[in-house]
């Protein structure tokens, strides 16, 4: 390759286009931000620990670009909770996780977020709005973003004696990408569906799956912990039409 075919292929990658033969794993893109939601109503739920076990296999995967799981350009996995409304979120970044087996990845999650450590505020809008701030301050403005929550759902605010799933802010977000998802994992088909129905939304795209789909990912014929990480294709493709299901956009007033 001479001098101008080496300036042109670095200013086809800078530009964000593939070369011919480079794919979305040579040349990673996606935004990745993984909030875990340790208030007692999750933790006590009895998912808790199938969730943190999950997110273990599904960060292994992804880092490494297994069967197919697109791998983040960036990563941060931070609580969606705290002691009080707004307080600030320690964001993990990728290199917390990279270049461990699950195993060890399953250990930093409980030593990061452990059940008898539970947040007894849930805030959503606090961990959206530092999700943007991060963005911004990363210059990672209008790339994919891929936004997954493990929690039950179900905010700290009240109206009229019930549960305002309208206090959920997507705002900060919003204008951020034109590809934005969030994957609220862990829920009820209830809760599910005012997250789907029920909050405020122009560009974000939401999908949801119930605990009780969730915990199926470790029947053997979905997860073999007998087979190398790299050859787990049914596990992988159970991801992709669970949990990384690509959902159409809808505008919610």
């Amino acid at each position: 390759m001479n001098t101008f075919q080496r300036w042109v292929g670095a200013g086809v990658v800078a530009a964000g286009v593939f070369a011919p033969g480079l794919t979305a794993q040579d040349n990673p893109r996606l935004s990745m931000f993984i909030g875990v939601d340790i208030s007692g109503s999750f933790t006590q739920s009895g998912y808790y620990d199938n969730a943190i076990e999950f997110l273990a296999e599904y960060l292994y995967a992804h880092l490494n670009g297994l069967g197919g799981l697109e791998k983040p350009n960036v990563l941060f996995v931070s609580s969606v909770g705290g002691a009080t409304a707004d307080e600030p979120k320690t964001f993990y970044p990728r290199q917390t996780f990279e270049g461990r087996p699950s195993t060890e990845i399953t250990e930093r999650l409980r030593e990061i977020f452990p059940k008898e450590g539970e947040n007894p505020y849930t805030d959503f809008n606090a961990f959206f709005e530092q999700i943007a701030l991060t963005v911004r301050n990363k210059r990672l403005v209008l790339r994919p973003i891929s936004i997954l929550i493990l929690s039950d759902g179900v905010p700290d605010m009240r109206k009229d004696g019930k549960t305002d799933f309208r206090s959920i802010d997507f705002k900060p977000i919003e204008r951020l990408s034109r590809n934005i998802t969030i994957r609220l994992l862990y829920t009820t088909p209830e809760v599910g569906r005012q997250w789907q129905t029920g909050i405020r939304r122009s560009r974000v795209k939401i999908w949801t799956q119930d605990a009780k789909v969730m915990e199926t990912w470790k029947d053997q014929n979905i997860f073999d912990p007998n087979k190398p990480p790299e050859e787990r294709n049914a596990f992988f493709n159970w991801v992709k039409d669970n949990v990384d299901y690509g959902v159409a956009a809808r505008r919610v007033d």
